[in-house]
C-alpha cells in the first residue's frame, strides 16, 4: 500500500503539458479585458446609470458601372432619436482612385478613414509612386476591424478602380468582407436594396449609375427615420474621384422662419433715466469718483 500511494503521488507530480499550454495561451492572449464588469455592477447597485450605445441611422450604397464605381449616401447623423447633424458627409476619400461610404459611429469612421488614407499614401511612396490597389485598402482595414472585434463602429462600402478594373467591397464592423456588383448598408439598406435589385444591370453608364444610387438613397430617406437630409454622390474613376454634395434634395425646407419684428425707437416709454459718471479721465491718469 505504501508503494502504491507513493506511485500515485509521483504520477500526480508530473506536469500536464496540455494544461500548461492552455494556461500559457490564456495568460498571453490579447483582446479586450472585462474586469470592470464588477465595478459597473456595483455602480448600478448604487443607482449610477451607465450610458449605453446609441443607435445610429444611415443609408449608403454603391454600384459598379462600365468604367467607374458610383457611391451615394444620405447626410443625416443621429444620436438616438436626436438629429445631431443634418448635413454630414459620409463619403470619405482614401486615394485618388479609391473612396468609401461609411455607416456606424461618425467619430470612428472619420478617424479610421483618415488614418487609412495616410497609410495608403505612405504605401504608394514605398512602392515608387505606383497606384494603390483597392484590395490593399480592404485587406488592411478588414484586418484592423477584425482585431478589434467590432468595437470600432465602421461599416464601409469601399469603391475603387485600379488595374483590375472597377471593384466594390462591403466591409462589416467585425472584419468580414464581400465583393459585390452593388451593395447597400445602414438602417435604410432594405429600402435601398429593393431599388438596387429591381433596376441593376450590367455595364451601366455613369449617369445611369448616379440616377440608380440617388433613387436608392431616396428610398432609404423616405422609409427610414434614421436617414434623411440630402443625397451625396461620388463617382470614382481610374485617375480621380468627383464628390458632389447635395446631388439631390428630397426634402427641401418649404417654410422659413419669419424675420424678427423690429420695433422702432420710442415704442417703449422711458419712465426714468439716470446717468452716472464713474470715471474721470485727465491728461495724466484715471481717477475713480464716488458713485
Amino acid at each position: 500500500l505504501a508503494q502504491v500511494s507513493c506511485a500515485r503521488r509521483a504520477v500526480d507530480a508530473i506536469p500536464n503539458p496540455a494544461m500548461d499550454y492552455i494556461t500559457a495561451v490564456e495568460a498571453n492572449r490579447g483582446g479586450f479585458d472585462f474586469d470592470n464588469h464588477a465595478r459597473n455592477h456595483l455602480m448600478e447597485g448604487h443607482g449610477i446609470k451607465l450610458r449605453g450605445a446609441l443607435k445610429s441611422g444611415t443609408t449608403i450604397c454603391g454600384v459598379c458601372c462600365k468604367d467607374a464605381v458610383v457611391l451615394a449616401a444620405d447626410t443625416r447623423a443621429t444620436a438616438g432619436s436626436v438629429v445631431a447633424d443634418g448635413n454630414c458627409s459620409k463619403l470619405h476619400p482614401i486615394a485618388s482612385n479609391i473612396c468609401c461610404a461609411g455607416a456606424g459611429t461618425a467619430a470612428d469612421l472619420d478617424h479610421q478613414t483618415d488614418l487609412m488614407a495616410s497609410e495608403m499614401k505612405m504605401l504608394a511612396l514605398q512602392m515608387g509612386g505606383r497606384q494603390t490597389r483597392v484590395s490593399s485598402v480592404v485587406r488592411k482595414l478588414s484586418s484592423k476591424l477584425f482585431n478589434h472585434q467590432g468595437y470600432i463602429g465602421c461599416a464601409l462600402i469601399m469603391a475603387g478602380v485600379d488595374i483590375n478594373g472597377p471593384s466594390l467591397f462591403q466591409i462589416y464592423p467585425h472584419g468580414s468582407t464581400d465583393r459585390l456588383p452593388f451593395a447597400c448598408m445602414g438602417s435604410g439598406s432594405l429600402a435601398a436594396m429593393a431599388v438596387m435589385e429591381s433596376r441593376f444591370k450590367d455595364d451601366l453608364t455613369i449617369e445611369e449609375g448616379k440616377a440608380l444610387v440617388a433613387d436608392a438613397i431616396r428610398a432609404g430617406i423616405f422609409n427610414d427615420l434614421g436617414s434623411g437630409g440630402n443625397v451625396d454622390v461620388c463617382v470614382v474613376t481610374r485617375d480621380t474621384y468627383n464628390h458632389t454634395r447635395a446631388y439631390d434634395a428630397p426634402n427641401p425646407r418649404i417654410y422659413r422662419a419669419l424675420k424678427p419684428i423690429q420695433f422702432p425707437p420710442g415704442t417703449t416709454t422711458v419712465l426714468k433715466e439716470d446717468i452716472r459718471k464713474l470715471i474721470t479721465v485727465t491728461s495724466e491718469d484715471v481717477v475713480m469718483t464716488q458713485a
